[in-house]
């Protein structure tokens, strides 16, 4: 069905994120003024630019920026790359300053977010973005999960868990080494079966704990079904899930004893693991980048460090822009 109703003008930015170089990264085309496109028009949009995700930006009566994220199929509650593209887009308008900190309203919610100016001359801002705190689903066996993307349960290690950020379950499955990671190829008739038998994600993360360059500490592959494209270049909430995983697992891929997360001489009220560096999307010609780590509250009655959220860190670049009529 084609979408109907007024057509006008918008302005647009086509940005690549997790990234400091044009054609790296996950590209993403950010919509302004996009209040009343419908979401078929949306969706049409999004098949048209055959990119995993686009960004529509919208007001938003709780936050300072609105915006809605869009699959080619479905619209999309919390994306890591399409904020991050979205954060570039505002920037580049003008309209967030470097450096500054704001609220964006997505469809999971508002959250949290900061730019920060870059270290070398010339580079992009730094984003930072502040996930949900994570929701941890059901825990598969090797097995189940080995068999959706044609390895066997030797290649994983430990047990895949189900985990979101406030957008889509995914369930990381943590692989042996990169030769694992390069097998793997999604099997969509048993991915629709598994589907159907009621599992609680959409797909399989796969990552490693070996970087694909010195710089990194993990490395991950996304494999995706029609309508979407076959593999993703980097994707923002599929890593913060993976920290998730990680911490959750004793596995965190750096020192495990948290810093803290305040000033000096600041009311210590939180704590966050050391950064390590997330790499996803060298294989397919488009290498990118994160900066992960985790906010940790105290929680006394337990005892314990608890997990509040995560962050997820990255640069965007704009290879494009102009005017689309929708």
């Amino acid at each position: 069905m084609t979408p109907t109703g007024s057509i006008r003008a918008r302005p647009f930015q086509w940005i690549d994120a997790f990234t400091d170089q044009p054609f790296g990264g996950n590209p993403c085309a950010v919509v302004f003024d996009a209040d009343d496109i419908p979401e078929e028009t949306r969706l049409a949009y999004t098949r048209e630019r055959r990119l995993s995700e686009c960004a529509f930006l919208q007001h938003s009566p709780q936050a300072d920026f609105g915006v809605r994220y869009y699959l080619a199929s479905r619209e999309i509650k919390m994306a890591g790359h399409p904020t991050i593209a979205t954060v570039t887009a505002l920037i580049e308008a003008g309209l967030v300053q470097v450096p500054s900190s704001f609220t964006l309203e997505v469809g999971a919610g508002v959250i949290e977010l900061s730019v920060a100016a870059p270290q070398q001359a010339g580079a992009p801002p730094f984003i930072t973005m502040l996930q949900p705190r994570p929701s941890f689903g059901r825990v598969y066996t090797p097995g189940e999960i080995a068999d959706l993307v044609g390895l066997s349960p030797e290649d994983v290690i430990d047990q895949p868990h189900s985990v979101a950020v406030g957008g889509p379950f995914f369930v990381v499955t943590l692989l042996r080494d990169h030769d694992s990671l390069r097998r793997a190829s999604l099997n969509l008739e048993k991915l629709a079966a598994a589907h159907s038998d009621g599992v609680d994600f959409n797909e399989p993360f796969l990552a490693t704990l070996q970087g694909a360059t010195p710089e990194g500490a993990t490395f991950s592959r996304l494999l995706l079904p029609p309508p979407e494209p076959a593999e993703d270049p980097f994707t923002g909430s599929a890593t913060g899930c993976l920290a998730a995983y990680l911490w959750l697992k004793k596995r965190w891929p750096v020192p495990s004893e948290p810093q803290s997360a305040t000033e000096p001489g600041a009311e210590d009220t939180g704590k966050m693991f050391p950064r390590f560096i997330a790499e996803q999307g060298h294989w397919m010609g488009r290498p990118g980048k994160a900066e992960v780590s985790l906010d940790l509250a105290f929680n006394p009655m337990m005892n314990e460090w608890g997990l509040s959220g995560v962050y997820v860190a990255g640069q965007g670049v704009k290879v494009m822009q102009g005017e689309v009529l929708l």
